[in-house]
């Protein structure tokens, strides 16, 4: 909508800046003269020109070149803007002088008139024009509400991820994921850390009782052998305990 509206209004002024510049004026065709020299026509609007007359000539020319400055940024890419909106009115103005110097009666080429048209193009620019097409240029580039609406928020994309990682993950390893274990609360939570510190103590008393067992073994041989030397008994050799070899 923008768009058109700054299309129809460049076309709306266009037809004004025809009438105004393209119209014969048979009274000047004897005064006026083309004007290549810069500066030439602003000198003479001060010097032989009242101030209103001189205001009218210079002021007149420089509000033509305002609506370029307003609606031509809208229409221009936006990088570069002001340059090309310059360089547009620069060639358009040229054009109309040139147009007016050939073909209109009463009109000249004038240089400083494309200066001064330029110049208001420049300062509509830096008034109005620069605002409108930033604003224009930002809302361009703004995706629409509707897809904003349906992207979906950064939390549930993340964790759409971290879904299929760990899906990803299962297939890998091939195991299901472990559920995570409530909090035991109360009797259960002390039944559950005796039960832990009884299984700890039994492991501890385990290897103790090996221990005993083992170093019990010799102890008992020995006592076993000196209750057969006191009751008597033959010991392996087939004498009697304590008999020499002559048998005292």
């Amino acid at each position: 909508m923008a768009l058109a509206v700054a299309f129809l209004g460049l076309v709306a002024f266009s037809f004004v800046l025809a009438k105004i510049t393209l119209t014969p004026s048979p009274a000047s065709e004897d005064l006026v003269t083309s004007n290549l020299q810069p500066g030439r026509s602003l000198r003479q609007y001060a010097e032989d020109y009242t101030f209103l007359a001189a205001c009218k000539q210079a002021g007149g020319n420089l509000l033509l070149g305002v609506p370029f400055g307003i609606l031509l940024p809208i229409m221009v890419p936006r990088r570069l803007r002001m340059v090309r909106m310059a360089l547009l009115t620069v060639l358009v103005m040229a054009v109309i002088e040139l147009v007016q110097g050939a073909l209109v009666a009463g009109r000249a080429f004038d240089i400083d008139d494309v200066i001064l048209n330029t110049s208001g193009a420049l300062l509509g620019y830096i008034v109005l024009g620069r605002r409108v097409s930033h604003r224009y240029h930002t809302l361009l580039d703004e995706p629409p509400a509707a897809d904003t609406a349906k992207a979906p928020p950064a939390a549930k994309e993340g964790a759409k991820r971290t879904n299929r990682a760990w899906a990803a993950r299962k297939a890998r390893v091939g195991t299901a994921p472990v559920p995570e274990s409530r909090p035991a609360s109360g009797k259960r939570a002390r039944s559950e850390t005796k039960a832990v510190s009884g299984s700890k103590a039994a492991g501890r008393a385990r290897p103790e009782a090996a221990a005993g067992r083992s170093a019990s073994a010799p102890v008992a041989r020995g006592r076993a052998l000196i209750a057969r030397w006191r009751s008597g008994r033959p010991g392996p050799g087939g004498g009697a305990p304590g008999a020499g070899r002559n048998g005292t």
